[in-house]
């Protein structure tokens, strides 16, 4: 069995990963908890001196008219949490215990059960057919932030608060399940909810729980997804994918295979049969595409953040079943282009929809004002790094490097202490080097340098990308690993041996590419590796590819030439930036990640 690292036991260290870390710690500290609360008060018919409505509150999603309200509160209690169990924040901690305390108030007001943001009545207009905007939706963010809390802060008040409300959803469910419309259960966008309560069962062992995750485990698409349909194209991907994080639940639960072949069948479905973007994603506004018309959706409604944190969470499940590194490549391409990209890099706060057309902007949600789904997901995504970094099978004794983020990780197996840290062996120039990567003496973002302090045997699994261009190089203690001959079907190269003090260093050359679409064959983006770049422009032009002596076009080298620059920041050299050559006018293309309020293009003209 393959389990992520404890929290706690990894950390970041300085890079553009704890940068963006740190900012989203800093906004998580700035929210103020009676903010945050101001839904719950309403709705429970508490006032709360500073508190005027409809003034000096949270405003967009958070507002006390929309539907919605009340959703961030969960999202921000699941960061906390997380950010918590990782840096052991005593100020986070405190602030997420005076939020429950003030929801078990909340539930007490409003008769012992009920503890959330938003109307019961709700939930009767789920039973009626009539509209109503994701009210389950709504309530799955405070029950998974809840049990955050338990899991990673410790705050066994919260516990006792989702038992309370389990047992409103225990008779609600119950009258749904005998009513003239049970499929109500599966309205208002419900798939969180499978997971969570099969998490709290997994939790506690509660009859209860395992009661509600049934009734709420028969979405008609598992039927489809178990007879190999397309049952994606044209849904709503924030209802269809929580599903499947819950059928992953089961499985992990249960042992049940008729879960992991739904996933499996997702994955298969969602992913391989579907055709991606450069950046990862799938979908346009919200929903699947269908295979094959990818390119006809390029625009500025693709790839919605939910959709990005969402699928890194089913890799996530798919790698800790099978051990295959592709899940983890999936997941390196959507943190670098997804996670990043939709995050201002200053103020940490996201672009609901990352645009991929002509002379596209991101457009930055507000600190107070907006409160999008996705502003919830992003404050989550950015406290998830640690948890990506590495992985253990303590049944083995192995330890997967699945990402290379600068982080060091101190854990154990049995006895066995084990500590391992990994960073940018940053290379300058007429500085001697054991690699020669042919790059005239500029650093490379992946040379990485690893140090193992141990005093035992384990296998060290360092995962060799699916975008590598090249042999890569692995020097243990000044031997070089034929690599090759070591590197195993699922994607690792496999290290065995009685570790000491050690040192490791990794090379994984990486080269430009382009990435074009089956149904958009005149556009291309270029990529460094996992990277997406974009190039930065008021406007579209056509990219000519000149032709080589022999008469045959030329490939992407002869359109971009890295750009070296000595800067002062997290790296010491410019990272994967270009100009064009050979062009009617020069262009910089920079990281996708990177860009802020630039304007910018990813697919370009080729001819």
């Amino acid at each position: 069995m393959i389990d992520t690292i404890k929290n706690g036991e990894v950390s970041l260290l300085p890079g553009i990963f704890c940068d963006r870390e740190r900012v989203n710690y800093e906004y998580l500290l700035s929210l103020e908890p009676k903010k945050l609360l101001q839904n719950y008060y309403y709705e429970a018919g508490i006032n709360v001196p500073g508190i005027q409505w409809f003034e000096n509150i949270h405003q967009g999603w958070e507002s006390p008219n929309c539907q919605l309200r009340g959703h961030f509160l969960g999202h921000w209690l699941s960061a906390a949490a997380i950010t918590v169990a990782n840096k052991q924040d005593a100020v986070l901690k405190s602030k997420i215990n005076f939020i429950i305390e003030e929801i078990e108030r909340c539930q007490k007001a409003n008769g012992g059960k009920w503890a959330c943001s938003i109307p019961e009545k709700y939930f009767a207009k789920l039973e009626k057919n009539e509209y109503i905007w994701s009210p389950q939706y709504t309530v799955h963010k405070l029950i998974m932030g809840l049990t955050d809390a338990y899991k990673y802060a410790g705050n066994r008040k919260a516990l006792t608060i989702l038992s309370n409300l389990a047992d409103w959803f225990l008779k609600w469910t119950e009258k749904v399940l005998k009513s003239d419309n049970p499929e109500a259960i599966n309205c208002g966008e419900n798939g969180g909810m499978l997971e969570a309560w099969a998490e709290l069962f997994a939790l506690t062992g509660k009859p209860k729980y395992q009661t509600l995750y049934e009734r709420y485990a028969n979405p008609p698409m598992f039927d489809d997804l178990l007879n190999g349909k397309d049952a994606l194209t044209n849904n709503h991907q924030n209802s269809s994918i929580p599903y499947i994080h819950g059928a992953a639940k089961l499985y992990e639960i249960t042992g049940d295979e008729k879960y992991f072949k739904i996933v499996e069948n997702f994955w298969k479905s969602a992913v391989i049969d579907r055709e991606s973007f450069c950046t990862g994603g799938q979908g346009s506004g919200e929903f699947w595409i269908a295979p094959g018309k990818v390119g006809s959706h390029i625009g500025d409604r693709t790839q919605e953040f939910c959709t990005v944190y969402n699928m890194i969470r089913v890799a996530d499940y798919l790698f800790r079943f099978t051990g295959n590194a592709i899940y983890l490549d999936y997941i390196e391409k959507n943190l670098y282009n997804g996670v990043l990209a939709q995050q201002n890099k200053n103020s940490g706060m996201p672009d609901y929809f990352l645009s991929l057309k002509s002379s596209s902007k991101k457009e930055w949600g507000s600190k107070t004002n907006d409160f999008w789904c996705c502003h919830g997901t992003l404050i989550q995504a950015n406290t998830i790094f640690p948890s990506l970094c590495y992985y253990q099978s303590e049944e083995e004794r192995r330890v997967f490097v699945s990402q290379y983020i600068p982080s060091q990780a101190q854990f154990v197996f049995g006895d066995d202490k084990i500590e391992i840290s990994q960073n940018l062996d940053m290379k300058y120039y007429n500085q001697p080097t054991l690699f020669d990567i042919g790059d005239s003496g500029q650093t490379s973002r992946w040379v990485m340098k690893f140090f193992v302090k141990a005093d035992c045997d384990f296998t060290l699994s360092l995962r060799i990308p699916n975008w590598i261009a090249g042999k890569p190089t692995v020097i243990v203690n000044g031997n070089e690993i034929d690599v090759p001959s070591n590197c195993d079907k699922c994607g690792f190269l496999n290290i065995s041996k009685n570790w000491k003090d050690s040192e490791i260093l990794v090379y994984l050359p990486a080269a430009l590419s382009e990435h074009s679409l089956s149904d958009a064959k005149d556009k291309v983006a270029f990529m460094e590796g996992p990277i997406v770049l974009a190039g930065l422009s008021d406007n579209d032009y056509v990219l000519r590819y000149p032709k080589k002596q022999d008469g045959t076009k030329a490939d992407v080298s002869y359109v971009l030439k890295r750009m070296t620059e000595h800067t002062y920041s997290t790296f010491p050299w410019l990272q994967s930036t270009y100009r064009t050559v050979l062009q009617d006018k020069e262009t910089t293309f920079i990281p996708l990640y990177e860009v802020t309020d630039e304007t910018y293009t990813v697919y370009w003209t080729k001819r």
